[in-house]
């Protein structure tokens, strides 16, 4: 997998939109704001391929972006209150439509803020992952905002949190420094290469 080869793919708002199922992919799932952009940029080496935005909500589709041998999906955020209760229920469909549609997904890379327990959206998207058996880890964002003692809190926390989640594998990372980087590229070289 050639990390410079990525390049934006397509965006779809609807599930019918979905490209061909050609290449292995891996999604990227959390709650608005919590930093799904910035790690994409961050693993692929690309400052502004994925648009970040200080405002949640932004991404209301699915962006694809393209390797030479996988595929990443760029999931809507979940759990923003200031959009529509229509529009709530089209991002739903739409990340459903895709989680369920008959393709190659090999993981999803699910977000967490570290300085916040998980919300209820968040254990629920955690739940439907563990019900429908889609391969899962948890990404923690934001790790540099906290200080060494607030860390081990919190991670001590989530270790809690996760405890009926055997084998999870649990990475704090950090947009800002690249902390946890190099172990999730790890973690997509080995999807590509089917392991």
């Amino acid at each position: 997998m050639k990390i410079e080869s990525a390049v934006f793919e397509l965006s779809i708002g609807l599930p019918e939109q979905l490209p061909p199922d050609e290449l292995p992919e891996i999604a990227f799932s959390g709650r608005s704001n919590v930093g799904k952009s910035s790690l994409i940029n961050r693993l692929l080496n690309r400052r502004g391929l994925a648009r970040t935005s200080a405002t949640p909500g932004k991404t209301a589709t699915i962006n694809f972006y393209r390797l030479d041998t996988l595929r990443l999906a760029d999931l809507p955020g979940y759990g923003y209150a200031k959009v529509s209760d229509k529009e709530k229920k089209r991002w739903r469909g739409l990340i459903e439509g895709y989680l369920e549609a008959d393709r190659d997904l090999r993981l999803v890379i699910q977000l967490l803020d570290i300085r916040h327990a998980p919300s209820a959206d968040d254990r629920t998207m955690l739940e439907y992952l563990t019900q429908r058996e889609i391969p899962f880890i948890v990404v923690l964002t934001k790790s540099d905002k906290l200080n060494k003692t607030e860390r081990a809190n919190r991670l001590a926390a989530f270790e809690e949190i996760f405890a009926d989640y055997e084998g999870l594998t649990v990475i704090p990372f950090s947009a800002t420094n690249g902390e946890g980087a190099e172990e999730i590229r790890g973690i997509l070289r080995d999807v590509a290469e089917g392991e």
